[in-house]
C-alpha cells in the first residue's frame, strides 16, 4: 500500500495558536498556485511577532491601528498575526488565491471575535485583489501603510523588481518593511539580498529572537526602512528613533561578509539538517513543525521534478 503523501488533501486545514486564539486555516495543497498552501516562513514569522510583542516595538500599545498590507497573503497567517496585536490589516494576494484567502478571513475572524465580545485588542483584516506593478490595485489599498509584510514571496527572480516596484509604490518616509523567506535557491538570495541593500536599511532577526520550536537556518526574517542620508547610519532602524544592533544584523542570516566558500558550506549544512530530519522521520516522532517542514522539503522535491 502506497503511504500517504505529506502535503496531501489530509492537510486540507491546520490549526495554529497564535497569541492565545486557536485559529484553523484551509489550504489546498494540490492545488496549481503557491499561495494556496501555508508556507513554514508564515509560522515563523507569526510565532516571531508572539515571542516579542510584550515590550519594544511589536507590542499591541505600539501596533494598535498601524496600517498594515500583507504581500502575497496566500492563506493569510501572518496578517492575522499583524491584526491580533491590533493593526488594521489588508491581505492581499493574486485573484486565484482570493477564495481561500476570504474564507480564512471571515472564518477566523468571526471566532476571534466570538471568543472575545467586546475586546478591542483585535485590529481588522480585510482582503483585496494585488498583481504586484499593477497602478490600480496599488491605488485602490490607499497606500502609504505603517507596514508593508509578505512570507515566502520571493522564489524566482522575475518576481524581484515588480516586488521592489510595489513596495515602493506602497511606502512612505516612514514605512517598515517585514519579510519572512526561506533560501530555495542560493543565486535567487543573492540578487534579492543585493536588492534590498541597495534600497534599503536591511537587518537580519537573529535565530536566538525566534520562537525556539519554530525556527530553522534556511528561514530568515529581515525588517527593513527606507537608508538613510549618507553619513548617518546610526540613525537608521525605520525612522522609529531606534539605532540598529549592529551585533544582531551580523549574526547568522544575512552572510555579512562571508566568502562564497562560508556561504557554499552554509547552504550544505542547512541541506544536511533537512536530510537528517528526513531521516529521524522514519524512525522516530516528530512535533507539528518537524512534519510541515517534511511536506515542505517533499513539496520542493515535486516542484524540481521533471517528468519526461
Amino acid at each position: 500500500m502506497e503511504p500517504d503523501r505529506l502535503n496531501s488533501p489530509t492537510t486540507f486545514s491546520m490549526n495554529l495558536e497564535i497569541l492565545g486564539h486557536e485559529l484553523q486555516f484551509y489550504q489546498d495543497p494540490n492545488s496549481k498556485h503557491l499561495g494556496t498552501t501555508v508556507w513554514d516562513a508564515s509560522l515563523v514569522f507569526v510565532k516571531y511577532l508572539e515571542k516579542n510583542c510584550r515590550k519594544g516595538r511589536f507590542c499591541p500599545s505600539k501596533l494598535k491601528g498601524k496600517r498594515v498590507i500583507e504581500l502575497g497573503a496566500g492563506c493569510g497567517v501572518a496578517g492575522f498575526g499583524m491584526a491580533l496585536l491590533g493593526c488594521d490589516v489588508v491581505a492581499t494576494d493574486q485573484v486565484e488565491v482570493l477564495p481561500l484567502l476570504m474564507r480564512n478571513v471571515e472564518r477566523n475572524t468571526s471566532r476571534i471575535l466570538q471568543m472575545n465580545p467586546g475586546s478591542d485588542s483585535f485590529g481588522s483584516i480585510q482582503v483585496a485583489e494585488l498583481d504586484w506593478g499593477n497602478k490600480d490595485h496599488i491605488k485602490a489599498v490607499d497606500p502609504p501603510f505603517d507596514y508593508i509584510i509578505g512570507t515566502d514571496v520571493v522564489y524566482a527572480e522575475h518576481l524581484l523588481e515588480p516586488l521592489l516596484q510595489t513596495i515602493s509604490a506602497l511606502s512612505g518616509p516612514k514605512t517598515t518593511l517585514m519579510l519572512g523567506y526561506e533560501i530555495r535557491s542560493m543565486s535567487v538570495h543573492e540578487q534579492m539580498l543585493q536588492m534590498w541593500k541597495r534600497n534599503f536599511n536591511v537587518k537580519v532577526v537573529p535565530q536566538s529572537k525566534m520562537d525556539q520550536t519554530f525556527q530553522h537556518p534556511s528561514i530568515q526574517i529581515y525588517i527593513m526602512g527606507s537608508k538613510p542620508p549618507e553619513g548617518n547610519i546610526e540613525n537608521a532602524d525605520q525612522g522609529s528613533g531606534q539605532k540598529i544592533d549592529k551585533t544582531e544584523i551580523s549574526e547568522k542570516g544575512e552572510n555579512v561578509g562571508t566568502s562564497n566558500e562560508e556561504k557554499v558550506a552554509d547552504s550544505v549544512a542547512v541541506a544536511s539538517e533537512d536530510s537528517e530530519l528526513l531521516t529521524k522521520s522514519q524512525n522516530e516522532k516528530l512535533d507539528d513543525f518537524e512534519v510541515r517542514r517534511c511536506g515542505s522539503m517533499a513539496a520542493r522535491l515535486l516542484r524540481d521534478v521533471k517528468i519526461a
